[in-house]
């Protein structure tokens, strides 16, 4: 019987690509997502892939949608944290909202995850649980205080989850994106994006079925002995 993996933030961008690199390597997929009811079922139509509506930052409510996800598909043995959100600003106009969402959406989202699926992993003794990390986590970046102590958070977590389910047959890591070629990265300014650009060894953005591939990777029986990992897919922009 195919693995259940649940992608959170499935529908669109790395995301999407994560659910059809997954499908494709044997995987029984669903994506979860929080807005877009439209959107969404396109996302299904078009991929075959089933989308859960719920919002990751909700303890109670990813318990719940988890459980029916089990009901419905079959146990959760793969969970990629990939939901995330954006809420820019310098410290001095960022507001304790713009904080405060950020935090429970990108680094509570795994803990909420994982809480709601470790257990199952560790009685049938498999599991995979692969966190989308951010370069702005490793490097830090102007203007986005929450978002990078969010990503940099997800890393810290990734390694003190790993340790407690290495003995159970469950390996936890973390990829960090660079500057990918998605909706969000094209809302850049394009005078500010070719500054970007500019950093980047390899001369381009990322492709985000370059992230899903690693994503397979880390799921798979070849990723076996990669534990506690991060993953830097960049182009050679933060190196360390």
């Amino acid at each position: 019987m195919a693995h259940v993996a649940v992608v959170t933030g499935g529908t669109r961008g790395i995301g999407r690509a994560i659910c059809e690199a997954l499908k494709e390597d044997g995987f029984t997929v669903v994506a979860s997502y929080a807005g877009n009811d439209e959107k969404a079922r396109a996302f299904t139509d078009e991929t075959g892939i089933p989308a859960y509506k719920f919002d990751v930052g909700d303890h109670d409510a990813t318990l719940a949608a988890c459980e029916k996800i089990a009901a419905e598909v079959g146990p959760i043995d793969v969970v990629v944290n990939n939901a995330g959100i954006t809420r820019d600003g310098t410290l001095l106009k960022m507001s304790y909202e713009d904080w405060e969402d950020v935090m429970r959406t990108n680094l509570g989202g795994c803990f909420n995850m994982a809480k709601a699926t470790f257990a199952g992993m560790k009685d049938r003794k498999w599991g995979r649980i692969i966190n989308i990390g951010s370069i702005n986590g490793q490097a830090g970046q102007y203007g986005q205080v929450n978002y990078a102590a969010a990503k940099s958070g997800i890393h810290g977590f990734t390694k003190a989850l790993a340790q407690e389910g290495a003995r159970y047959g469950i390996t936890v890591n973390a990829i960090a994106p660079g500057y990918i070629d998605t909706d969000m990265v094209a809302a850049v300014p394009e005078n500010v994006l070719e500054k970007i650009v500019a950093k980047i060894p390899v001369g381009r953005l990322g492709k985000a079925s370059e992230i899903a591939r690693g994503v397979a990777f880390l799921a798979s029986e070849d990723g076996a002995f990669v534990t506690g990992s991060t993953m830097s897919i960049n182009g050679g922009q933060h190196m360390y």
